[in-house]
C-alpha cells in the first residue's frame, strides 16, 4: 500500500526567520493520527534566513539526523563540538542521555535549506555523540545511495536503529528500485522533479508511506531529488 500526502497537505511554520514544513506533530502543531510513521519521528524540511537559526536547547534520547540541500548550517552542542554542514552532508546526532545544541545559518546573504529527521532509538541511555559524512552529487546520481543507516552499512553515518536513508538524484528516464525485507515500511520524500512509483505520480514536495510492498520502483520524469527511509 502507498499512502500519498502531497505537498499541499503538508503542515507549514513561518516566522520571521524560519519557513518549514512539519510532516508530523510538531511543536505547536499536534495531530493525533499523524504523531510518527515507525520510528521515524519528525520530519521537518526547513529554510532558515540568513544570520539567523536555533538557539541552544535540549534533547534527550533520540537520533537526528540533518541534511543539508543548500547554504550551510552551523552546529555547536555541549559536548564542545563545533562543525559546519554543507550541500550533500549528512550529520548525525545521538542525544542519548542529554544533549544541548544550537542550529545557525552563518551567512549574512543566503538563507539555508535543510532537511530535518528524528529516529528513535532502539535502546536508551547511550552517550551522546554526533558524526558527520559529505556525499557527492555523483554520488547519489543515478541511483539510491544509503547515508545514514543502522544496518551496518559501511560509509554511511551511524543510526541506532535498525533503518537506513538512501538519498538519490536521478535524471528523466531513470529507474531504480527498493526491496523490502518483510514486513518493512518505507517513508519516500520528493525534494525536486517529478516521479512515477509502483501506483502513482509524485511531485516535488510530495510524501508517500509505503507499507506491504514488496518493492517500490521509482522512475523519474524529469530531474528529481528524492529521500527514502527503510523503517522497521
Amino acid at each position: 500500500m502507498i499512502d500519498v500526502i502531497r505537498n499541499v497537505q503538508r503542515y507549514h511554520f513561518e516566522n520571521d526567520w524560519l519557513s518549514s514544513y512539519w510532516h508530523f506533530s510538531f511543536d505547536q502543531y499536534y495531530d493525533p493520527n499523524n504523531l510518527s510513521f515507525g520510528p521515524l519521528r519528525v520530519f521537518n524540511d526547513d529554510i532558515v534566513q540568513p544570520s539567523s537559526g536555533f538557539p541552544m536547547h535540549p534533547h534527550r534520547e533520540m537520533e537526528i539526523i540533518t541534511y543539508v540541500l543548500e547554504g550551510e548550517l552551523e552546529h555547536k552542542d555541549s559536548t564542545g563540538a563545533s562543525d559546519r554542514i554543507g550541500p550533500g552532508e549528512v550529520q548525525r546526532m545521538s542525544a542519548g542521555t542529554g544533549i544541548r545544541h544550537s542550529e545557525y545559518n552563518p551567512s549574512a546573504e543566503h538563507s539555508v535549506h535543510l532537511l530535518q529527521m528524528w529516529i528513535t532509538p532502539a535502546v536508551n541511555g547511550l552517550p551522546p555523540s554526533y558524526e558527520q559524512l559529505r556525499f557527492t552529487r555523483e554520488q547519489r546520481m543515478g541511483k539510491l545511495l544509503p547515508v545514514a543507516s543502522g544496518q551496518n552499512i559501511p560509509n554511511t553515518v551511524k543510526v541506532h536503529q535498525d533503518t537506513t536513508l538512501y538519498v538519490a538524484l536521478l535524471n528523466a528516464g531513470d529507474e531504480v528500485q527498493h526491496v523490502f525485507a518483510a514486513p518493512r515500511r518505507a517513508y519516500l520524500f520528493v525534494m525536486s522533479g517529478k516521479l512515477n512509483t509502483n501506483t502513482n505520480e509524485l511531485a516535488r514536495g510530495d510524501q508517500a508511506k509505503i507499507t506491504k510492498e514488496p518493492l517500490i520502483m521509482l522512475k523519474a520524469k524529469e530531474l528529481s531529488e528524492l529521500v527514502l527511509f527503510d523503517l522497521p
